[in-house]
């Protein structure tokens, strides 16, 4: 019985599988860290949040969503940098027979006959190269890192961060004040951090119920803490 030919992978979606680690960490980041400054408000004050106003929202969430993006995408750009210099490092210690001593004891570990795992090992020793690539993630779990670029991943850190960031805003932006911004400020954070389950479902392939429960958990979490401190301390 034959089976149906699996559709070619879009060039979007592998374009965004190659960037799920920085849309996710960055948008989740984002979405918390400004609904954070409107939870915090509302529950610093007892008698609505007309009391201290949207402006005040406003200005201390685009401070501390700016500010926080770049912080975040620099972060991704230096992790990088730091990941590259480190397996350029540890790669150069991986010469001729060490090399080839480690991917042998790998394969004899994975339960390869000895002497299939030496013919396998005097193949690649023809081709140092890989065989360096190969010890290096059997011994450290590092692949090389050189298809990533540090700008490339730091920018797309910073504006996940700016667009996700943005949207518990939206409301007082257009000029609403108290419980009305508020109550837009909760939809519109529950819109956004829906949307970013929903896009870890479509790249994962995980099932959707999991994908956009952990991420509305994890904002909802952190809400509830925003205002339960706001709360205690204003209150």
């Amino acid at each position: 019985m034959q089976t149906a030919p699996q559709k070619p992978e879009s060039r979007s979606i592998a374009r965004t599988r190659d960037f799920l680690k920085q849309i996710v960490f960055g948008g989740n980041d984002g979405i918390v860290t400004t609904f954070a400054i409107v939870a915090g408000f509302a529950g610093a004050q007892a008698d609505g949040t007309a009391q201290i106003g949207g402006i005040a929202v406003l200005v201390f969430g685009l401070a501390n969503l700016f500010a926080d993006a770049v912080s975040m995408g620099l972060g991704e750009f230096l992790s990088l940098r730091s990941r590259h210099a480190m397996y350029r490092t540890r790669r150069s210690q991986f010469e001729g027979t060490r090399s080839a001593a480690t991917v042998r004891r790998f394969l004899l570990a994975r339960g390869v006959a000895d002497q299939n795992a030496a013919q396998v090992t005097e193949v690649l020793e023809s081709h140092p190269d890989v065989l360096a690539d190969l010890a290096m993630t059997f011994e450290h779990g590092m692949t090389d890192p050189d298809q990533e670029s540090p700008w490339v991943s730091g920018l797309v850190t910073f504006l996940a961060f700016v667009a996700f960031g943005s949207l518990p805003l939206l409301p007082y932006f257009v000029g609403g004040v108290g419980d009305a911004a508020l109550g837009g400020s909760v939809a519109t954070t529950a819109s956004a951090l829906i949307a970013l389950g929903l896009l870890r479902w479509r790249v994962t392939e995980d099932p959707a119920l999991r994908a956009v429960g952990e991420t509305v958990l994890v904002g909802a979490i952190c809400a509830g803490v925003a205002y339960g401190v706001g709360w205690v301390v204003g209150g």
